[in-house]
């Protein structure tokens, strides 16, 4: 059975999938696709925290499925723009655990992932992309083993 780390970009797929459909990501459905005939090795939720009750419910769905949900404060600058940036940290946890797994999966259209996604190939590893088509960087899907579309099957309904 071949071994999966899952990594999603919460923010991203959010903004994505709203953006375009108007819709939202369906963590079950990806979840099992993305997990079908594998063992998880690591499953990782990214997200920012602006500690409020629907957001802490939604953090529990995610545990509640199998994601570990790593948080980082929201932070809304003087200028009127926030930061909430996990790149780094999906980085170490991608290569960190990638050395106990076959596929990485990433969610998320960020073309920064582009390097990463090369390196784990270099490693030898499958190197899976979900994403809105229309807004992931096409560096990213050309760096990666697979993109997978996000659309309607991958939509709450």
């Amino acid at each position: 059975m071949q071994r999966v780390v899952l990594l999603v970009d919460v923010q991203n797929v959010y903004y994505t999938s709203r953006k375009i459909y108007q819709r939202n990501f369906d963590y079950n459905r990806f979840w099992r696709r993305a997990t079908a005939d594998r063992e998880v090795v690591k499953a990782f939720a990214y997200a920012t925290d602006r500690g409020d009750q629907k957001q802490r419910e939604f953090q529990n769905i995610l545990r509640a499925i199998g994601f570990e949900v790593k948080l980082k404060p929201f932070i809304q600058r003087a200028d009127g723009s926030a930061k909430g940036d996990w790149d780094v940290g999906i980085t170490i946890d991608a290569l960190e655990y990638a050395e106990q797994a076959d596929i990485v999966v990433l969610v998320s259209g960020d073309g920064d992932f582009d390097l990463l996604a090369n390196k784990l190939r270099e490693k030898g590893k499958r190197v899976e992309v979900y994403g809105v088509p229309q807004l992931t960087a096409s560096s990213l899907i050309n760096a990666a083993s697979a993109f997978i579309s996000i659309n309607e099957e991958l939509l709450l309904r």
